[in-house]
């Protein structure tokens, strides 16, 4: 097993993600007890010593299950990790009933990693509102030993990231983004990287397979990376990307079977960065892989002739995103935060933007579109 140095002690490169957990007849909130006990006995035994949880996985089920198959473990072998649910704004007034029910869910006096989870448009205000004390409570749980380290993980863009950082930076230790291949320059995960470099908070990463979407790629894609690592399976590749970049201490994945936990921890008994040329290789797979998403360059000519003043920049990006993904959370998430009369539906088709785009994307058609796509 690969380790990485934080703050003197050697955690694991791999970190077991627990939100996608075994389950019994495909219900999500039915976790397979056994099987996961198994993943844990096998992870451990293989050098795995970092594990992520939080409070909404599972239906609110992975905490307890996670925390009952490391209970045979002595409590100095592994860290744990989860987060206070800030992705829903009912729980900002419940930091102390919520942090106080994780530790007798999990069954442990502390957490070694602890973060203020999903920091997003949706929630940024929130979180930095004194009312909830969110951060006060953490900070004290840190003093007295329930927390040994305290950082955050963001889905929302660069700008929420530094509002956070700018309150909050000097007491972060650590921040979980989504970051993969794909990622890197989609979502802006290489600027994210750059931020947290200039408080000097090192990376957690979530998604280096993006959902599993970089388990398999095109046939034509996977030959030319065959034939640069013939013995690389594709999903390596995404890990071998994250090994590139000094600033990833953990990379959690989020296995739902042994099989899976076998094929990761294979990957990181070793540590076989790329080349530059390697680099270059699946960087231009990423880049084919985006062809179809909007050539939207932000450049902003198309908002001073909006009559209805939306943010189309913001808005195609997010479509993109909501696009390529085939739905998901984020676009919904960052929309939640835009008034009504500034979201996709308040586009009027007049056409005016399109005038002046230098990329002639019909913004009107990508509204309208976007629209009907968060309906249905």
């Amino acid at each position: 097993m690969v380790y990485r140095d934080f703050q003197g002690l050697q955690l694991s490169a791999l970190g077991l993600g627990a939100m996608r957990l075994p389950v019994v007849n495909g219900k999500d909130a039915d976790i397979d007890g056994a099987a996961v006990e198994e993943m844990v006995a096998y992870a451990m035994e293989h050098g795995v010593n970092y594990y992520d949880t939080a409070w909404g996985y599972h239906d609110g089920n992975s905490e307890t299950v996670i925390g009952s198959a490391l209970k045979k473990y002595d409590r100095g072998s592994f860290y744990l990790a989860t987060k206070f649910p800030g992705y829903d704004l009912a729980n900002m007034p419940k930091v102390k009933e919520i942090f106080e029910r994780q530790i007798e869910k999990c069954g442990v006096e502390y957490f070694d990693f602890y973060l203020f989870h999903n920091v997003c448009e949706m929630n940024i205000d929130a979180y930095l509102d004194e009312k909830f004390g969110i951060y006060e409570y953490l900070m004290e749980q840190k003093k007295n030993g329930h927390i040994k380290h305290l950082g955050f993980s963001a889905h929302g863009s660069c700008e929420i990231m530094k509002r956070f950082l700018d309150a909050y930076g000097k007491d972060m230790e650590f921040c979980q983004i989504q970051l993969n291949y794909i990622d890197w320059t989609f979502q802006d995960a290489k600027e994210k990287v750059e931020l947290l470099n200039s408080y000097h908070i090192p990376v957690w990463v979530m998604e280096p397979l993006r959902g599993g979407r970089l388990a398999k790629l095109p046939e034509e894609a996977a030959k030319v990376l065959q034939n640069l690592r013939p013995d690389e399976g594709i999903p390596a590749w995404a890990f071998r990307f994250l090994q590139t970049l000094p600033e990833v201490k953990v990379i959690l994945s989020g296995m739902s079977n042994l099989e899976q936990l076998k094929e990761n921890i294979k990957t990181f008994e070793t540590d076989q960065p790329l080349s530059k040329e390697e680099m270059g290789s699946l960087l231009a797979i990423a880049d084919g892989m985006l062809n179809g998403t909007l050539p939207c360059t932000a450049c902003h000519y198309c908002t001073s002739h909006c009559p209805k003043g939306l943010d189309i920049p913001m808005l195609l990006s997010l479509y993109n995103e909501h696009s390529f993904t085939g739905g998901g959370f984020i676009a919904p998430m960052a929309l939640s935060a835009v008034p009504q009369e500034k979201q996709p539906a308040a586009c009027i088709g007049c056409r005016s933007c399109e005038k002046v785009c230098p990329q002639q994307i019909k913004i009107s058609e990508a509204m309208a579109d976007f629209n009907a796509k968060l309906r249905g």
